[in-house]
């Protein structure tokens, strides 16, 4: 062993000491941004797997957007059509005639005369939904300036109806006999002639409301059930294990669910729309479909993030199902999509703005689709479904966390 002479050894060079890098500001965080990118980008590749994987589900999809809308659209109608008319024509004038001939097809069917003593009867076995009672000297009081009275016998179940159809027996009714009235008096008509155009649905056609509105019913209905039965299925079979080792946080995983899912609706409701809506029952689309189907977008990451509340909530399939019809029906009646928002109580109209985001996006679409309205009139029903959106989210990610990665 030899000891270095301090006086006659020449100084050895430093040791190399390793160099330090300062990574660049923000560069981690790139990084970490970057892994949450790849990690829901792969989970969301896996939803998809296990949707096509999924048969059933597929055909409910294509089943729910396209002959469901159809049916809807066309067999759920309210317009008063082939209406069956009664007719007791006591007076048998040529005025009591004129208004039996103007009750035309379609609206009406051909009006069969009967006597009074048959009217309860026939009521009764449904022949009629309506009766017309002429009385005698109908026309004669007419012509004297007298008001004689004609009675309309209605069968108010079908209450629509019934009330669509009353509004026009008594429009024929004064047309026939202010038309009768100016002819034998040698008169030229009426004093003015009101003129109606009808914006958006010239013929008045409910299936081109109710096409599109039951778009925004299935598109409801199908967000939530996949989205909760996505996290139910995975609980039940187990493979949530999985994920709880895998190195994944519960953001990632929720919005994994809500890409996957999100896309397969969202490619149904594009495609529903420009084949069933608008090839199939020929309704007019007035606006931008791209501009609705972003807002669609945001309508779909809120009414998923429900629907995995719902299924942290749940337990079982069959608890997850029985949960979310309430929730559903109540989303769709109150949301002015089935009867207008107005016709609510006021407090139900703020409730139901203020805590479900369907109002609003009912809204929407008929601004967009029906009125042909831009981003800049749309905007505050967009920016109120967002907000709804984040709440939901906010309250699954905790329930998704408490329940799933802590339980």
């Amino acid at each position: 062993m030899s000891l270095a002479n301090p006086t006659t050894d020449p100084p050895r060079p430093p040791a190399p000491q390793a160099e330090t890098k300062v990574a660049p500001p923000g560069g981690h965080g790139f990084a970490k941004l970057g892994r949450h990118i790849s990690n829901v980008y792969r989970l969301t590749i896996k939803e998809l797997r296990s949707i096509v994987a999924d048969p059933v589900m597929l055909a409910l999809v294509a089943f729910s957007f396209t002959i469901a809308i159809y049916a809807a659209a066309t067999g759920a109608s309210t317009e008063a059509t082939n209406l069956s008319v009664g007719i007791v024509d006591e007076d048998h004038s040529d005025l009591s005639r004129r208004i039996a001939d103007g009750l035309t097809p379609p609206t009406f069917k051909p009006a069969v005369e009967i006597t009074a003593p048959e009217i309860d009867p026939a009521m009764n076995a449904q022949r009629f939904l309506f009766v017309i009672e002429i009385p005698q000297r109908f026309q004669e009081d007419i012509l004297a300036g007298r008001q004689p009275s004609v009675q309309i016998d209605v069968d108010a179940t079908a209450s629509a109806q019934a009330f669509n159809g009353m509004t026009y027996i008594q429009n024929v009714i004064l047309k026939y006999v202010a038309a009768f009235v100016a002819g034998r008096e040698g008169g030229s008509g009426e004093p003015i002639k009101v003129v109606t155009h009808a914006k958006f649905n010239p013929n008045f056609k409910s299936s081109w409301f109710t096409g599109v509105m039951q778009i925004i019913s299935n598109l409801t209905m199908i967000t939530v059930m996949l989205t909760g039965a996505a996290l139910i299925r995975e609980r039940e079979q187990g493979t949530v294990e999985h994920l709880l080792v895998m190195p994944v946080v519960p953001m990632e995983i929720m919005l994994a669910k809500i890409m996957a899912n999100g896309l397969v609706v969202l490619g149904a409701t594009g495609l529903s729309l420009l084949f069933v809506v608008q090839w199939w029952l020929q309704v007019p689309i007035a606006g931008s479909v791209l501009l609705f189907l972003a807002g669609s977008c945001i309508y779909v990451f809120t009414v998923a993030s429900l629907g995995i509340a719902l299924g942290t909530v749940a337990a079982t399939m069959a608890q997850f199902g029985l949960l979310s019809i309430p929730v559903l029906l109540v989303m769709m009646l109150l949301s002015g999509s089935t009867t207008p928002l107005e016709s609510m109580p006021v407090w139900l109209q703020y409730l139901m703005k203020t805590i479900s985001p369907t109002p609003h996006f009912v809204i929407f679409a008929q601004d967009v689709l029906y009125r042909g309205a831009d981003a800049a009139i749309v905007w505050p029903e967009l920016l109120a479904t967002a907000v709804i959106g984040g709440v939901y989210f906010v309250f699954a990610l905790r329930r998704f966390r408490s329940v799933i990665f802590s339980g």
